[in-house]
Parts: C-alpha cells; structure tokens; sequence
C-alpha cells in the first residue's frame, strides 16, 4: 500500500519545486527554460515534478500566483505608519531591490506574456488579465481606504491612480531588467514617481488627519 501524504507535505514541496524552477526562471527567463531544467534545479525525478505541473506554463502561472500573493500583502492593512508611509516604504524597498541587483522574475514576466499571445490556452490569457485586476482592485481599495481615514485627497478616481501606478511600475522594472538600474536613473524616475503620486494623493500632514 502506498504512503499516505498530507496536504501540507504536497503544498510545502509544490512550494520547493517552485522555488527551483524560480531561480532557474531569474538565471534563464522563460523562454529559455525547460522542464528538464527545473528538474536538475530541484533534484527530483521526472515523475515528481509532472505529479504537480502539466507543463512549464503550468509552472509559471503557479509561481505567479505565489508571487503576487507576497506582493499584494504589502497594501492589506497596517498599524504601522499611514497609508502614504506604506506606500513611500514599498517603493523604498523596490528602489534598493533594483540598485542591489535584486533577481527578479520581470524578464521572465515579459517573455512569458508575450508567448502566450499566440498560445492556445485560454486559461492563461484569462489568468493574465484577472491578474492586472487583481492589482488594479488591491491598489484602487488601498488608496480608497487611505481617503476613508483622511489620509489621502484624492485628484483623481483611486482607480485611475491605481491603473497609473502600475503602468509606470512596470516599465521601470521592464527597463531596470533590460538596461539595469544605473542606466534608466532608478533614483530620478522613481523620485518623480513619489512627486506625482503627491499631487495626485494629496497626503494628509498628520494633524489633518480625521477619519471620514
């Protein structure tokens, strides 16, 4: 009779497997990498990396996932400092990420949403675009919270704050990937990205802060 696994001995080695197959996607980006190389990655036989993942894109969208979980934690809720400390503290830690050469999946990202343009599977596209909602929604309720505590003033809809936010996030990290930080001015462009958010935030000074 076969050895019974647990569910958290599955969860926690579908978490081990994706960690070697991202660090392989850093190394490599995806276009480059098989499943064969996430398997000399992780040490494991064939069987053990097909038992969890039907394919490479089946892989990569599993890391995504675990990825943008990570990510999104950073806009949930804090005591800590307000809603624009928050927001100064993640673009700090993205800032010295980019300068320290932290690895980053942004090649792989690029490759891999290009690839599946012309892919068949649908699922992919769907989860692509669920995605960026995803992002826009956590970033749109972070900076709606933020005015409910009279924190932030709003110019503009928190939406199209959010949808702005992330499209200029994203061709710093794309650029930073291509050319490297130094090059793209990583300090000058994410100081102007701190001066627009300002204006469009309008971050309350502590003692004008009241809770709507």
């Amino acid at each position: 009779m076969a050895p019974v696994v647990s569910e958290d001995y599955k969860e926690k080695k579908k978490l081990a497997l994706l960690q070697a197959a991202r660090r392989v996607f850093v190394r490599k980006g995806f276009i480059q990498t098989t499943m064969q190389d996430i398997i000399d990655e992780a040490k494991v036989s064939r069987g053990a990396l097909y038992a969890y993942f039907s394919n490479l894109e089946h892989v990569y969208l599993e890391l995504l996932r675990v990825e943008d979980q990570q990510d999104l934690l950073y806009f949930e809720p804090s005591d800590s400092g307000s809603s624009w400390e928050q927001l100064l503290h993640w673009i700090n830690d993205q800032q010295v990420g980019l300068q320290n050469g932290r690895e980053t999946l942004v090649r792989a990202n690029s490759e891999f949403f290009l690839s599946i343009q012309d892919s068949k599977e649908k699922e992919s596209l769907t989860y692509i675009a669920r995605r960026y909602e995803r992002i826009i929604e956590a970033l749109t309720v972070f900076i709606q919270r933020g005015a409910a505590k009279g924190e932030f003033n709003p110019r503009l809809p928190a939406d199209s704050i959010a949808r702005c936010f992330v499209s200029f996030m994203d061709g710093i990290l794309l650029n930073s990937s291509h050319l490297g930080a130094v090059y793209i001015k990583i300090q000058e462009q994410l100081d102007a990205l701190v001066v627009t958010l300002e204006t469009l935030l309008c971050p309350a000074k502590p003692e004008e802060r009241t809770e709507k």
